[in-house]
């Protein structure tokens, strides 16, 4: 295993003439948080498949660098691909009841990922599934293991998704929005089992939200996105005290505080529009400028990186 878990450059992604993603980069080690944010239709999921070789048929996926766990997934063939993921890479989709078998026991799916990847008998591998449920919080693993996902309530199927994602016991997970469904306590739970695995077993972890309250106290980078593109890399204190993307302050301004009235709403885009290869937040953007026609590269500021001209 190398010192980075993923290590991806130039990714880029489309569906049709659609880009979803475009130039994205990411690089996490082993015990690292780093969250990726941004409003729904920002290309976060989509490159967090595209990282795991899940992108839906007829898509264009290429990078100049794209390594998980060593591999080169550019060039891996499909059993490579099929190995990589649950033992070097594991992710936790936000929809467990459509990411789970429906005609299947949860007991036996996740036996089904401790045979494949750990290579155990049926017998140890029902016994180790049990196990799983009971350290993700279903404490009657026993007799919940012969149910089924649609037997679960919502919280309940999401802590069976994450035993079968830990299952293949991965170096890195991807928890692609794990709480958006659930109610707030609830949201709460799962969020504390999640960090708490991934301390204990210092996996790399890449929380993909677009809550910034919740992902405040679980990563220690942020990666910010917005129409595909990177806007903002920082630290997360830094993202959260001195935020530079103005598209970033547009987003913690919209979070609700008790210490103002009401939260500012993210603004809406502008009368004149930049020019397509210009950068995609300037229709929306208070310090939109001339130079924002043209698309701005990330620049270095202190610990942070951040894709606008203003900074300059």
């Amino acid at each position: 295993m190398t010192a980075k878990l993923l290590d991806i450059a130039g990714l880029s992604v489309r569906f049709g003439a659609t880009a979803a993603v475009s130039e994205f980069f990411l690089s996490v080690a082993r015990g690292e948080a780093v969250g990726i944010v941004g409003e729904s239709g920002s290309g976060k999921s989509a490159a967090m498949l595209a990282v795991l070789g899940l992108h839906p048929p007829g898509t264009a996926v290429s990078a100049e660098r794209h390594l998980l766990g060593g591999t080169d997934v550019r060039r891996a063939l499909p059993r490579q691909l099929r190995a990589l993921r649950g033992s070097v890479a594991a992710m936790i989709f936000q929809d467990p009841l459509a990411a789970l078998n429906p005609l299947l026991p949860v007991g036996v799916q996740i036996a089904e990922v401790l045979v494949r990847h750990k290579g155990l008998s049926k017998r140890d591998a029902t016994l180790a599934a049990r196990a799983l449920l009971f350290r993700v919080g279903i404490h009657d693993a026993g007799a919940r293991e012969t149910k089924y996902p649609h037997e679960f309530s919502g919280g309940m199927r999401q802590r069976v998704m994450i035993a079968a994602a830990l299952a293949g016991d991965p170096a890195l997970l991807i928890a692609d929005e794990p709480t958006t469904a659930l109610d707030v306590t609830v949201q709460a739970d799962i969020a504390r089992l999640i960090v708490q695995l991934q301390r204990e077993r210092q996996m790399g972890l890449i929380w993909v939200t677009h809550d910034l309250a919740l992902m405040a106290g679980i990563v220690d980078r942020v990666v910010v996105m917005y129409a595909g593109r990177i806007m903002e890399v920082a630290p997360v204190a830094a993202l959260y005290f001195a935020p530079r993307h103005p598209y970033t302050v547009a987003l913690l301004a919209s979070l609700p505080r008790l210490d103002r009235k009401r939260a500012s709403p993210l603004p809406a885009p502008q009368a004149q529009a930049a020019q397509a290869a210009g950068c995609p937040f300037a229709p929306r953007c208070g310090r939109r400028m001339a130079k924002c026609e043209d698309l701005p590269p990330l620049f270095e500021i202190g610990d942070s990186l951040a894709a606008c001209w203003a900074l300059t």
